[in-house]
C-alpha cells in the first residue's frame, strides 16, 4: 500500500518566523493555513506542516533530531544554494559531492534549528 501524500510536522516557539523562511527563503507555497498551523507543499505529494507548540500535538524542544531534505535536479543544487547564501541562512555548507552515496548537496539550518539538506542523487530514486 502507498499513501496518497506525506506531511511532515516541525514546531515552533516562533511560528512567523518559520513561515517567512519556509515561504520567502525557500519559495515553498502555502497549501493550507490553519491558523496555527500552516501547511507548505513541497512537491505534489509531499509537504511540510509549520505548528504552533501552543496548539499542536507536540512541542519544540532544544534537540532536533530530524532533517528535512528537499530532493531536487542535480542542475539545481548551486541554485538552492546561492538562493540561501543570499538569505545568510544560518549553518550554511558548501556543496559537496559524497562518492559513497552518489548524492550532491549541502546542509543548513532554520530559524529554529532544525536541519534542511538540499540534495541530488546522481542516480535518481525507484
Amino acid at each position: 500500500m502507498n499513501a496518497g501524500a506525506a506531511i511532515t510536522f516541525f514546531y515552533y516557539r516562533d511560528l512567523a518566523a518559520a513561515q517567512g523562511f519556509y515561504q520567502d527563503v525557500l519559495g515553498l507555497p502555502l497549501a493550507r493555513d490553519q491558523g496555527w498551523a500552516k501547511i507548505l507543499r513541497l512537491s505534489p505529494s509531499a509537504y511540510v506542516g509549520l505548528v504552533d507548540e501552543t496548539r499542536g500535538s507536540l512541542r519544540a524542544a532544544a534537540s532536533k533530531p530530524v532533517m528535512l531534505t528537499l530532493v531536487v535536479g542535480e542542475d539545481q543544487v548551486d541554485a538552492w544554494h546561492a538562493r540561501l547564501a543570499a538569505a545568510k541562512v544560518e549553518g550554511l555548507t558548501e556543496p559537496k559531492l559524497h562518492e559513497e552515496t552518489g548524492v550532491y548537496g549541502f546542509f543548513a539550518r532554520d530559524p529554529e534549528g532544525y536541519w534542511l539538506e538540499v540534495q541530488s542523487f546522481r542516480e535518481p530514486l525507484v
